[in-house]
């Protein structure tokens, strides 16, 4: 089953889809390995993993297509993405859906901040006019070869024209034929449970971690009303944090013994990243060329005779 195909029946599916957030390659393969069916990994992350910047639209539509890329090469997940603003108009939306396809995603969203955007979480943002971003989810609906890839609609009106706004669009994007809607930012449960309620379409949860809406379980967000929810920089945060401590710790005693705890050893990295599967393929790989050859030299000695 392609991975758009599986990646739409979770979302559609009864029980909440959890999207834990990968901000590289090897935090896709563990989250693999840890048993999830899906993921997704946002601009935020990407910013600080591709730059070491904060998440205020420096990367380019093709530096994220590359970095979808890889990250679909390191697992059989199916992995939701980040489009921003669709880079553009909508000639450069239906450019990074057919690119982000080539990517291997099975979803991505396109939101009406405008450019460059900044995370949902900051302030400071701005939106375009709803006209503009309809005719960016047609864009972006046109644009899909695979009719499962999922296409959502995201708006961060709620924190710049308030949510009666945000709802409105959210409608109008829906009516556009978005499959997934995504409210940033909403302040409460209260603010939660409207959107939920109004907006007739599968709706995404985000949990920031001390950003602006309150943390929920995904077994809560579900009974709110929610189809998925996102964790996208919860790896991020924890990375950042382990990676202070450990070269805060190597720099005060000069070895890393003291953190060493904390850490994998070599055979256990080795075998997250899959040396005994690779190498156990190359010894296939050799097994079948010797029998190959073996096969060849018998036939010409028998040639000889």
């Amino acid at each position: 089953m392609r991975r758009t195909t599986r990646f739409r029946r979770l979302m559609e599916a009864k029980e909440i889809l959890v999207l834990p957030g990968a901000h590289d390659a090897l935090a896709a393969r563990i989250i693999e390995q840890a048993g999830f069916q899906a993921l997704t990994a946002g601009g935020y992350s990407a910013t600080a993993t591709l730059l070491g910047q904060p998440d205020t639209g420096q990367l380019s539509m093709t530096e994220m297509a590359d970095f979808y890329a890889r990250l679909c090469d390191a697992t059989s997940l199916p992995l939701f993405a980040d489009a921003d603003t669709g880079y553009g108009n909508v000639t450069n939306v239906a450019r990074t859906v057919r690119a982000y396809e080539r990517a291997g995603v099975a979803g991505l969203f396109v939101e009406d901040q405008v450019a460059p955007k900044r995370c949902g979480h900051m302030a400071g943002k701005a939106v375009i006019p709803a006209e503009e971003m309809v005719a960016k989810v047609k864009a972006a609906l046109d644009a899909r070869r695979d009719p499962d890839l999922v296409i959502m609609a995201r708006t961060d009106a709620l924190t710049v024209t308030g949510l009666d706004d945000a709802i409105a669009r959210a409608q109008l994007y829906r009516e556009a034929g978005a499959d997934l809607i995504f409210v940033e930012s909403p302040r409460g449960v209260a603010e939660m449970r409207r959107i939920c309620r109004e907006i007739d379409a599968p709706l995404m949860a985000n949990n920031v971690e001390a950003g602006l809406t309150p943390i929920l379980s995904a077994a809560e967000l579900q009974k709110i009303g929610y189809a998925v929810v996102a964790f996208p920089v919860a790896a991020t945060y924890a990375v950042a944090r382990t990676l202070s401590e450990l070269y805060a710790a190597l720099r005060k005693d000069g070895t890393t013994v003291a953190y060493r705890r904390r850490m994998m050893t070599f055979d256990e990295f080795n075998a997250r990243v899959g040396l005994p599967e690779l190498r156990r393929q190359e010894a296939e790989k050799q097994d079948f060329a010797r029998a190959v050859m073996g096969r060849a030299q018998k036939g010409t000695r028998k040639r000889r005779k």
